[in-house]
This record gives C-alpha cells, structure tokens and sequence, in this order.
C-alpha cells in the first residue's frame, strides 16, 4: 500500500480526537466454493471519524461494496469475513451474533444503495416506510412515527413533505427518491453512514444537490460517512480523505487534499488522468462543415398520457424540436432527466412514433412507419443504449447479437456475416475469436464495445448513442469516447450522443444542444455552450460538473454571451 501505512494511521489515530466511529484493520473476505476458493478482499484498513466523510474509490470489481456489506454484516451467505479488528466506536463487531449485529444496523450505522427505486417498497407509501423504522426501534405511536417522517422529508430536501409523506415511490423522481433512502439511513441518526454508489444513475444537477445534501447532513448529525464511488468528480466535491482499492487491495489512502495533488501509487494516478480533462474544442473541417445535414428534425413533438384513468394528464416529452446533423459531426443532446433526450433520440431512429414535426435522412423524409418500421432505423441511422447487458440478449452468442440485423434483414450468408461479425469485432477492438460467448463473460467496457458492433452492422451513416458510458467506471468510460471519436475519423460517421455528463460531453460533442422539459432551450457549438451560455438553466447545468481539482470547488465563472 502506498500513501500512509498502517502503522502511520494507527498513531495519526491515537493522537487526534474524537475517534473514529469506524476502525477497521486487515480484513479479509473470501467466497469459498465447492472446489475453489476466491479472494474478494484482502488487508484492508479503513478509519472514518465522527462528521468525516471518507472516500472509497475504485472501479467495478475492486471489492468496495463487498468490503462495506462485510461491515454492515449483510455479505453473503458464502463469504467468509475475517479481520485484526473490525469496530463501530466502541463496539467489536468480530464478537457479535447475527441477532446483535442486526440489532445495531439502522440504530448505529446504516446504508444507502445505488438503486433507489428497487430499495424502496412499491406498495407502501414512503410515509409509512419511514414512520416503520421509528416505531420499530424508538416503540412511537403511529402519530409520532408519522410526524417524524413529515421531518425527515423535510430534512432531506423533499417539497413540502406534509402533503408528500402519503405518496408512492414511483410518485417521485430518482433523486427525490435517493434522498428519502437517505431519509430512512438517517432516521435514527446512526454514527455511521455507508452510501454505495449514490448519485451513479443521477443526472448532474441531482447529483450536486445529492452531494450536498450529505456534506451538511454530516456535519448537522456529527455522522461519519464512507461514501463509495467510482466518480472522481464526486470525490472532489466532497471527500475529507480517500481510501482507494484495486482488485481488493487498499493501494493508497490519505487526506484528500495532499492525494490530489501528489498521487503515490501509479493507478491512483491513472485514475485521476482518467477523468475528463478539458481539451481543446473539437471543429469540423470546412467540408463537412459546408456539406447538407445528412439528418433533419423539424418541429418534433411527442405528448404521452400519464396519471390514473380519472385524472388523466397530458405530459409534452418533446415540444416542437428541431435539429441538424451534418457529416462526421458529433451533436450531444444534454439535460436531466425528464427533459426528453432519450424520447427525441427514439424518435429520429423509429422506435418511437412522432405526433407532429418531420424527420429526414439525406433529404429523404423518414417520418413515418412502413409495415412498422422505418427506412432509416433498418439502415442509415444505428443506435446504442445505455445499458451494455440488457440491451444484449444473453441467450444469444455474441456472434447472433451482431450479426441479427443482417440476418433479421434476410442479408448475406451465414459465412458473410460471420466475416463482416468479426471485421466488427476487430474493428471495435475485441478479438474475432471472442465472437462464440455469451455477453455475461464480458466486461462492461466490452459489452459496450459489442453493442456499438451490432449498431455498425449494417454500415450506417448516423450513430445515436443514448448514454452509452453513464454506467461504466472512468476508465472505461475514457476508453469507449476514445473508441467513437477513432470510429467517427476512420468511418465519417456523424454521431448523436446523449449525456448527463457534460466533462465527456466537452471533450467528444462539436455542437451541443440543450433540453429541458421537452423544450431545446439553446443550441451552440461547444465552445460557445460551456465558455458563454445563453440560458439560465444551462448555467445551471455547468455550475452543477463537479470540479477537476479541489481549488476550483465553487470557481466556475463565465463570460459574456
């Protein structure tokens, strides 16, 4: 381990107070199998103190929600956890049963997931989830419960709770419903608080109001936090000190501040440098800057119906869009969630059907459907979603997942599109030979990779990509961008992508267009977007990227319009 050693935290330990509310040395965690034995973790020493937040980085597979559900004592059942010392102030949670160690979850320590909606009950108002946690442990009547869940809400941000505490989670929106999670960690003010992943599924400016909403919670509730993520944006908003972990190994740890700037160990720095850095603007060369858009939407709108069969409600997912995309260009569509990026993106490649407004593809209009399915979304215009496992039918060889639009479009032999499977694979950056397994023994970055494949099988001009490294570590992250700009140069495609992270948006996007509430609110080149917005809402998007260095915390400024 590079940084400070164990016996440096030790003594760093014994000479400052309060002490920490979490000492944990040397633990281990094995899953032991029927003829192996594998090591998840492996020597890991973590300290969080009273109003600390402390920072467990590290990327998919690492071993950071392992090693905090070892501590919750929630691992599972084939894991065997060991340690030197494993304690919640001054509790010795190595000596405790099952019944004693739950008995302390909620009451002493708690934990916020990653995925809100399925954390929450479907089928219970999040009045009566909260007020449960109360009655259980503090004996409260109904009424109480009730009136200290109206407080929560309150605590944590939620509008006007009074008259939301008797409403459903799906009644709210991702990050209203990650802060009643936090709601619920904090009910009974615990001492230690374990957030896995908070704000990965969250658009920026949720993320920003998520990240403050646990730096003042800390410092209101004197609570310790470790907060595990593998966003280094997030880290530089709001960690106190960093532990960082690489294939179960704690390999650095220290102050935030000194680790920033002089990383020790070569993967802390290569996952610093692996954050989006801003880079010169991208520009189109004059020719395809002068050429016809080689994709057109005039006037797009899409309205759906929401709300129960007698309080129907017309909700405006598109308003009257229009757009231009011309050769070899990169167009981001930016915004948070709800304001109808993914519902304009499914439209232009048919997946979605338009109410009003045209969509033309070299000049051809491909608005509407024929026999189901329109000329563009079989040909001209690919698509690659967000998630890189379920968009890949696991029951299929990677080999079919590709090649199923030429087969579905009765195209070539089936020797021809095994050549043209491999040609994509080589070309995305796997080997040919891969082609025969199934998508779950893959990567993440991989599945990616596969997907994108599939979206050039049929040698598309256009490739709209809807968040298509939001659920990847940073690293991956980097290599997929990477990946498309090399594939735009080589094959002059021109790519829509969408993005709630504007710091990958700013280094790949020529142009970039702003939605809100179903409206494109601005339009600019990249440059012109992120040096001297137009609107206030993306101002307000911009203010919401969390920071490079920890000196440009709350620096933002731009110039005139």
């Amino acid at each position: 381990m590079t940084g400070m050693t164990t016996a440096s935290i030790d003594a760093a330990s014994a000479t400052q107070t309060p002490s920490p509310v979490l000492h944990v040395r040397g633990l281990r965690i094995e899953f032991r199998g029927e003829h192996t034995t594998s090591t998840a973790a492996s020597g890991v020493d973590i300290d969080v103190r009273p109003g600390e937040l402390v920072a467990l980085l590290g990327e998919s597979g690492s071993g950071k929600t392992v090693t905090a559900r070892a501590i919750m004592g929630i691992e599972d059942d084939a894991a065997i956890v060991t340690a030197d010392a494993l304690r919640l102030g001054d509790i010795d949670l190595l000596s405790l049963g099952a019944g004693e160690r739950r008995a302390l979850r909620g009451e002493r320590m708690s934990m916020v997931l990653q995925d809100a909606l399925s954390s929450l009950n479907p089928v219970l108002s999040v009045g009566d989830q909260l007020g449960e946690i109360v009655r259980v442990h503090r004996g409260v009547s109904r009424k109480a419960a009730r009136a200290r869940a109206i407080e929560l809400l309150d605590l944590v941000g939620i509008l006007s709770p009074a008259s939301r505490v008797d409403d459903y989670p799906h009644q709210f929106s991702g990050g209203m419903r990650q802060r009643i999670l936090i709601a619920m960690a904090i009910a009974l003010e615990p001492d230690l608080l374990i957030a896995d992943e908070p704000t990965t599924a969250l658009d920026v400016t949720v993320q920003a109001q998520i990240l403050r909403l646990l730096h003042e919670l800390r410092g209101r509730l004197d609570m310790g936090v470790l907060l595990i993520t593998h966003d280094i944006g997030v880290v530089t908003e709001v960690a106190d000190r960093l532990v960082v972990m690489r294939h179960g190994e704690v390999v650095e740890t220290g102050d935030a501040d000194a680790m920033f700037a002089a990383p020790h160990h070569p993967y802390t720095r290569q996952l610093f440098d692996s954050a989006p850095h801003p880079s010169p603007a991208r520009v189109l060369s004059a020719a395809d800057a002068s050429s016809s858009p080689v994709l057109t939407a005039t006037g797009l709108d899409r309205t759906f119906s929401a709300g129960s069969p007698l309080a129907r409600r017309a909700v405006h997912a598109v308003a009257h869009v229009d757009l231009e995309l011309r050769r070899g260009e990169t167009l981001a569509i930016v915004g948070e969630s709800g304001s109808g990026k993914s519902t304009l993106a499914r439209m232009i490649v048919g997946l979605e059907s338009v109410d009003s407004g045209t969509v033309e593809y070299l000049g051809s209009d491909v608005t509407r459907r024929t026999r189901g399915r329109r000329p563009a979304a079989q040909s001209g215009v690919g698509m690659v979603f967000q998630d890189p496992y379920t968009s890949l039918d696991p029951r299929m060889r990677v080999r079919d997942v590709i090649a199923e639009p030429l087969a579905v479009a009765r195209t070539g032999s089936t020797a021809e599109r095994r050549d043209r499977v491999a040609e994509l694979l080589d070309l995305v950056g796997l080997k040919p030979d891969m082609m025969d397994r199934f998508p779950h023994q893959f990567s993440g970055g991989q599945r990616q990779r596969i997907g994108i494949a599939r979206a050039l099988m049929r040698d598309p001009d256009v490739l709209v990509c809807d968040e298509p490294v939001s659920a990847l570590d940073v690293t991956i992250q980097a290599q997929v961008v990477d990946l498309l700009v090399d594939l735009q140069d080589r094959l002059g495609l021109s790519i829509i992508f969408i993005s709630h992270d504007l710091s990958v948006v700013r280094n790949l996007a020529h142009r970039v267009l702003v939605m809100y509430r179903g409206v494109a609110v601005e339009t600019g080149d990249t440059e012109q977007i992120f040096d001297r917005p137009g609107h206030d809402y993306t101002r307000e998007l911009l203010r919401s990227i969390p920071p490079l260095t920890r000196a440009e915390r709350g620096k933002l400024t731009f110039r005139a319009a």
